[in-house]
């Protein structure tokens, strides 16, 4: 199962699963380094990052905003 942080309220990171619901994970069951915008993926039964995709959807992302500027 993949999420991604969408926002940090509280003590909870509020999540968009792949189905598009929302999650909040306790803020404790993260991984260090877990910030927004974080893709993390539900392995072994704990969150881990996902560094390989969040920097392909920064790409996508950097790709679609330099095509709406240029």
């Amino acid at each position: 199962m993949q999420a991604i942080i969408d926002r940090i309220e509280g003590g909870v990171a509020v999540c968009e699963r792949e189905d598009g619901t929302l999650e909040n994970i306790p803020l404790k069951e993260l991984p260090e380094g877990a910030r927004e915008g974080s893709v993390l993926v539900f392995a072994n039964g704990m969150w881990v990052l996902d560094l390989q995709e969040e920097e392909e959807r920064r790409k996508r992302l950097f790709a679609k905003q330099e095509g709406l500027f240029h």
